[in-house]
Formats: structure tokens, C-alpha cells, sequence
């Protein structure tokens, strides 16, 4: 046991080699390392498997044993200042680094065939690679000078796979967006270090935390530059995990690969300021401001994520605000001191968000071979529709993720989200009430993703969601049989097909009744066009349909299925006599332990029950909601005489468009938020700029030019008053008196001249 925790220090190290190998392939055999690049996958996966081993044994001694081992070696020979480096394993290291491995290992497999068509293959498992090593590095720091090193590395990496595709303008704007988001929250960081090495004079977790203590309770320390420290520290979190308001880069950021929204935006770069939160939580529960801080902007960004995502129609977009929400609510567990909830809630979202991503990018995929590459319409929902019966298994596996979301039991977000929920109604029950609102939105736009793009079918016979009246009409799958298609409108004339016409094309094709040779000549020049897909490598005839996933992906998202049913149980707290199921409490014994909590306390059955009525209820309200927006109801409400009745209530009819145009314009404008910064900082930043530049180039500049050329002006007429010729003093001599004869004569007059 011992010599494991001795040699824990390797952990970070383990996955470097990859891209190490990779880059010297790439400059001494770049011929040979191009042809064989796939097989560059396996030694990426090999070497991240055996810190996945590692880590689960490091897990099991954790769990045996409860403790915490640290091993520090000094940097420099001078002892003041001591630089030191080390490794520290806790319950906290041993959860981050399984989850990193794990959720990396399934990545990797994915990605071997997402991106093999891709020509930045290597490059892809290179920076891939290098975020590993990163990540582990960060999740295994002692101090905070490593933390804050490893967590630039990360920043980068996360940089260059935005960016990945920089060859499109759109992903060179979002990593420049997400690099110069992520600087105001570094840089707070690196303030937040520093002023709390000046308090301290240390900067190892152990020493930080007992001497930071015992000036708080000695009263030793000015309380007011104590708190901006912490808050400075937690500047970093604020924006490495999306919080309100330094969220606005992350949806930016599905820009890049969809593996890598999976691996760094879903489960394991954007938990890293969540886990600087949770390494620096006994330092910030002795600041009540801070806590409370912690705790509100957590709630704001549980809100702002769950409403951002309403009306989101990019597939991947919509999971980055869920992701941003959900993210909020591990911040608002922590900030109210529930330890457990939120790293129970991080594990189960990581597991759940990485599935569902994973599944976009099937999705994705399976649009791609039907529209084309067009990120505009392989990842528009309104543009999908009936994928069911061609890609069943990730149909099974998104609505497996989708629940897990949305809280409904047996699935692992139920258990972990259900305890936030009831801690933060302890805390506050108006962040309680909050909380379980964002819950019930939470099912209603995963299940609008879900319908959207499964079933195909939207219910606008009231209005549309956007508030805009448009005649009634059903979406149609790009992909479906023509044929049954034309017969479905024959039958249903009132239903109109195209879901790209406006009113008044509409009502046009639907007067002139040519709509279905509208949907010949559609399907035609769509069929054109598909017809050229060419991959690396080969040159394959598209298919109008589309398909389900290679096995490779499938198999990524089948393990995913598999910790989305049972991971969750790692967490349940189920104490009975002889049985004890809460093996996450085992492992967090420690950390719990330097919180000072109890984590003992008897399971109130009563309490858990109502808890999850109520939690459950709000989610089977949010998807009762989805289905009457976006399921065909049109027939049965019509069959009830519920449709006649809503629509002879004038008076209810308008204040629900108020209310959806109010909803629709927040949700679809992004809560105008990315407007507000667009205009008072990148548009007051360039006019600042500007006039920065007009006064430097008319003023600054323009005063030492104003001088040079007086200068050059008077020494021109100077050479030639003292050049020594006795003709050009008599020429300035007599052109001098002449205007002095001129100036006289105009004063005093002419007669006054000779007289």
C-alpha cells in the first residue's frame, strides 16, 4: 500500500509519451507516421488505461484506509522563499483521476473513428493526450503555484481544440473568445495565489489551510483583503467552469470536435474549477460572504443555463447550456457546504453529459452522410426528425442519458441531483424553490432535444414557441419515403411540408396546390447534392438515409449506458444492518473530515421520499410539457374540442404569446447577455481604440511633425539671410521697407507719409 502512494507521482506522467512519440514520428518519419496513423490510437488508449488501473487501486487502499498521503520535494536549495513540488492523494485525487481516465479512455475509442476521415488526425490525439497528462497533473497538486501551472496547460489545450478546425473563421473566434474569457479568471487566480502567499507565506494545501485558520480565528488578519484574496481565487472557477457571467465561451466551444465537447466540456476540464472549489472549500467555509457568494452565483447559473437552453436549435449548443446549468448546480452544492452532493453530482453528470454528447456526435455523424459536412444543418434540430428506426441504439442510449438528466430514478443524476435540491432548500428555500424550477426545465428542453430529433414531430396548430402564428404544419424527415410522404398530405391537405417557407410562401404553394411537386423537386436537388461525399481515402456514394454508428462509437456509448444505470449507487446513502451501500461517503471520509462534518447521520427514509416526489414530479411536469409542445397532440386535442376551446379564449391566448415571445426572445437572444458584452466591451473597447489611435496619430504624432517642419521652414529661410551675399541683404532690406512703407501708409494714411 504504501509503495502505491509512493509511486503516485508517476500518474501524470504515464500518458505523455503519446504525443512525445507522436511528434518525433511526425518530424523524423512523417511519411510512414501519416500512412499508419491509426494505429497511433492504441499506445493513447494503452497508456491511459494503465492510469485508469492505477487509479482504481490507489481508490480501494483510499477507501480501506481513509487517509491522505502527501509527498513534497523542495524546487530551489535556498530555503526562504520555499518553492516545493509534490503529489497529494485524497479522496478528491482518486475520484478526479478515475473520472478522467475512464471518460478518456471511452473518448479516445470514440474518436478513433469520428475523426479517421479527418486530416488533423494525429493532431487531434496529440492535443488529446497532452490534456490528459494536464488534467492529472492538476487533480494530483499540492500547492497551488502546481495547480496554477497545470491549470494554463489545461487552458491551452483546451485552446487548441476549439480550434481545432481554425481553418473556419466561426472556431478561430470561439477559442480567441474562450482564451480571453478564461485570462480575467486566470489572472484573478494568479492575484488570489499571490495574496494569499503574502498572508500565509505558504502555498502546500495542509499548511495553507491550518495557518489561514488560525489567523481567521485569532483575528490576525484584515478580514476585508482575506475575503478579495478568496474571491480572486474563486475568479479562476468562475470562468474555467462556466459560471455567470464568464459563462458566455462555453457553447462558443462546441465549435471543436464533438469528442472533445464530450471529454473537456462536459466532464473533466470544466469540473477542474469546480474542483479547485472543492480543494479550497476548508478555506472558504471559514468566509461566510464567500460561501454565500459561492452559493449565489451557482443559483444565477442554474437558472441562466436551464432558460439559455430553451430555444436552442444547434444540438450541441443546447447541451453546452444544459451543461453550463448543471454545472451551476455543483457550485450552489458547495457554496451551501454540501461536499458530498457535488462531487456525487459531478461524477454522475460527467458519466451522463459525456453520453449524451457521445450521441450527438452520432447523431452528427449520421446527418453528415445525408446533408453533407454543413455544421448548419447537421447539428440544426429542426432539421432532423424520425432518426429512430435508422439509428435505434443511439436513440436507446440518448433517451437512457436524457432521463439520467432530467432526475428520473433509477438513473444516476436522480440520486446526486435530488440531494442538491434538498440541501439548497434547507439553505434557502427561495434557492430551493429555484433550484426545483431548473429542474423541471432541465426535462423539458432534454426532452425537446429528444422529440426534436427522434421523433421529428412539433404541435404549432396554437403557435409556435417563438410566438410568431404560422399556419399549422407538421415536420417531415429530409430522409423519409417520398412517397409516403406525398400520401400523407393527400390525405392531411392542411399539412404543409417545408419547414424552411415563410407564411406567405406557403400560402402560396398552398393555393396554387403545387406544394408536392415542391416536395419532388426538394428531394431531388437535395439528392444532388449528397451524391459527392467524398471521405479520406475513399470515394463512397452517399446514402439518402441515414445510418446508425460504427461499432467503435457504439461501443464508447454503451459503457457510458452502463455507468448512466449503476454509478449512481456508488453514491446512495442506504446504511441497514450488515449492508452499507454508500461507498462514496467512504471514500470522502477524509475531506469530510477536514470540513469538520458528520458523515454518519442516520437516513431519513421519510424525508428521501418526499424529496424525490417532488423532484420527480417536476421533471414529469417539464416532459409532459416538451410532448404537448413538440408530439403530434393536434389530432387528439382536436377529437376533445380542447383545441376550439383554447383557441375562443382571446383573452388567455394573448397573455400565453406574451409570455412564450418573452420566454422565446430571452432563450433565443441568450439572454442578451453576449449582446451586452459586444457592446460595451468589444465595441467600447474598439472605439476606445480608435480614439486612442486618432489622438496619438493628430496629437502625439503630430507635435514633434508640427516642430520639424517649422524647423525646416526657418532653417530654409535662415540660409539665406546669412549666406553672405550683399545683394540678398540688400533684396531683404528693401522688401522689409517696403512693407513697413505698406503698413504705414494703410495706418496713418498717405498724406501723412510725406508730410
Amino acid at each position: 500500500m504504501e509503495y502505491i502512494h509512493q509511486s503516485s507521482w508517476i500518474i501524470p506522467f504515464i500518458p505523455l509519451p503519446a504525443p512525445m512519440l507522436i511528434g518525433v514520428g511526425l518530424l523524423v518519419f512523417p511519411a510512414a507516421t501519416k500512412n499508419l496513423r491509426r494505429m497511433w490510437a492504441f499506445p493513447s488508449i494503452l497508456l491511459l488505461t494503465i492510469v485508469m488501473i492505477f487509479s482504481i487501486d490507489m481508490s480501494i487502499h483510499q477507501i480501506n484506509n481513509s487517509s491522505i498521503y502527501q509527498y513534497v520535494w523542495s524546487w530551489t536549495i535556498n530555503t526562504d522563499p520555499s518553492l516545493e513540488f509534490g503529489y497529494l492523494i485524497d479522496s478528491l485525487t482518486s475520484i478526479m483521476s478515475i473520472l478522467i481516465t475512464t471518460v478518456g479512455i471511452l473518448v479516445f475509442i470514440y474518436s478513433d473513428n469520428y475523426m479517421f476521415h479527418d486530416q488533423g488526425y494525429l493532431r487531434f490525439f496529440t492535443y488529446m493526450s497532452f490534456f490528459n497528462t494536464s488534467m492529472l497533473g492538476l487533480v494530483t497538486s499540492s500547492n497551488l503555484i502546481q495547480i496554477y501551472i497545470f491549470w494554463e496547460l489545461v487552458g491551452m489545450c483546451s485552446y487548441l481544440l476549439i480550434g481545432f478546425w481554425f481553418t473556419r473563421p466561426i472556431a478561430a473566434n470561439a477559442c480567441q473568445k474562450a482564451f480571453v474569457t478564461n485570462r480575467i479568471g486566470d489572472f484573478g487566480l494568479l492575484l488570489g495565489i499571490l495574496g494569499l502567499y503574502w498572508i500565509t507565506g505558504s502555498l502546500e494545501f495542509r499548511d495553507l489551510f491550518s495557518i489561514f485558520n488560525i489567523l481567521i480565528y485569532n483575528n490576525e488578519v484584515n478580514l476585508f483583503f482575506v475575503t478579495l484574496c478568496a474571491l480572486l481565487l474563486f475568479s479562476g472557477s468562475l470562468a474555467k467552469s462556466a459560471q455567470f457571467p464568464l459563462h458566455v465561451w462555453l457553447p462558443d466551444a462546441m465549435e471543436g470536435p464533438t469528442p472533445i465537447s464530450a471529454l473537456i466540456h462536459a466532464a473533466t476540464m470544466v469540473a477542474a474549477g469546480i474542483f479547485l472549489v472543492a480543494r479550497l472549500l476548508p478555506l472558504f467555509i471559514v468566509l461566510p460572504y464567500i460561501m454565500n457568494g459561492i452559493a449565489f452565483i451557482g443559483i444565477i447559473t442554474v437558472i441562466l443555463g436551464a432558460t439559455l437552453a430553451l430555444a436552442q436549435k444547434d444540438i450541441k449548443k443546447n447541451l453546452a447550456y444544459s451543461t453550463i446549468s448543471q454545472l451551476g448546480y455543483m457550485m450552489l452544492a458547495l457554496g451551501v457546504g454540501s461536499y458530498r452532493a457535488a462531487l456525487f453530482h459531478l461524477i454522475t453528470h460527467a458519466y451522463s453529459k459525456a453520453l449524451l454528447f457521445l450521441g450527438s456526435g452520432s447523431i452528427i455523424h449520421s446527418m453528415e452522410a445525408v446533408v453533407g459536412y454543413s455544421p448548419d444543418k447537421s447539428q440544426n434540430m429542426i432539421l432532423m426528425g424520425g432518426l429512430t428506426k435508422h439509428a435505434p441504439i443511439t436513440k436507446t442510449s440518448f433517451l437512457i442519458g436524457t432521463l439520467s438528466l432530467c432526475g428520473i430514478p433509477p438513473f444516476a443524476c436522480f440520486w446526486s441531483k435530488d440531494e442538491i435540491l434538498n440541501d439548497s432548500w434547507l439553505y434557502s428555500p427561495i434557492f430551493g424553490i429555484i433550484a426545483y424550477c431548473a429542474a423541471g426545465l432541465t426535462a423539458f428542453y432534454m426532452f425537446r432535444i429528444y422529440l426534436l430529433v427522434f421523433e421529428g414531430y412539433l404541435n404549432v396548430h396554437f403557435q409556435n414557441f417563438n410566438g410568431k402564428k404560422n399556419s399549422s404544419f407538421c415536420s417531415i424527415s429530409l430522409w423519409g419515403k417520398d412517397k409516403e410522404q406525398i400520401q400523407k398530405f393527400k390525405n392531411k391537405i392542411h399539412l404543409l411540408p417545408l419547414l424552411t417557407m415563410n407564411n406567405n410562401e406557403r400560402t402560396s404553394f398552398f393555393r396554387k396546390k403545387t406544394y408536392l411537386h415542391q416536395i419532388h423537386r426538394n428531394v431531388k436537388s437535395i439528392t444532388r447534392i449528397f451524391m459527392d461525399i467524398t471521405y479520406f481515402g475513399t470515394k463512397n456514394t452517399a446514402s439518402f438515409y441515414p445510418h446508425e454508428s460504427d461499432n467503435t462509437m457504439l461501443f464508447s456509448m454503451l459503457v457510458l449506458v452502463l455507468f448512466t444505470l449503476f454509478v449512481g449507487a456508488f453514491g446512495i446513502s442506504f446504511s441497514q444492518e450488515g449492508i452499507d451501500l454508500d461507498i462514496l461517503s467512504k471514500l470522502l471520509i477524509p475531506s469530510i473530515d477536514l470540513l469538520h462534518k458528520n458523515p454518519n447521520n442516520p437516513f431519513d427514509w421519510y424525508g428521501f421520499l418526499k424529496n424525490a416526489t417532488f423532484s420527480v414530479s417536476m421533471a414529469f411536469l417539464g416532459i409532459f410539457i416538451a410532448s404537448f409542445f413538440y408530439k403530434p397532440v393536434y389530432s387528439r386535442l382536436q377529437n376533445l374540442n380542447l383545441l376550439n376551446l383554447f383557441e375562443n379564449n382571446l383573452s388567455k391566448k394573448i397573455v400565453a404569446d406574451k409570455i412564450k415571445n418573452v420566454i422565446y426572445d430571452w432563450s433565443y437572444n441568450l439572454g442578451y447577455i453576449d449582446a451586452f458584452y459586444e457592446m460595451s466591451f468589444i465595441v467600447g473597447v474598439r472605439k476606445l481604440a480608435k480614439g486612442n489611435s486618432f489622438f496619438d496619430r493628430q496629437i502625439v504624432d503630430e507635435i514633434p511633425n508640427t516642430i520639424g517642419i517649422t524647423s525646416f521652414f526657418m532653417g530654409e529661410s535662415i540660409k539665406y539671410v546669412g549666406g553672405g551675399r550683399i545683394s540678398s541683404y540688400i533684396l531683404f532690406f528693401v522688401f522689409f521697407l517696403l512693407i513697413f512703407v505698406i503698413w504705414f501708409i494703410i495706418e496713418n494714411g498717405f498724406y501723412n507719409f510725406f508730410y
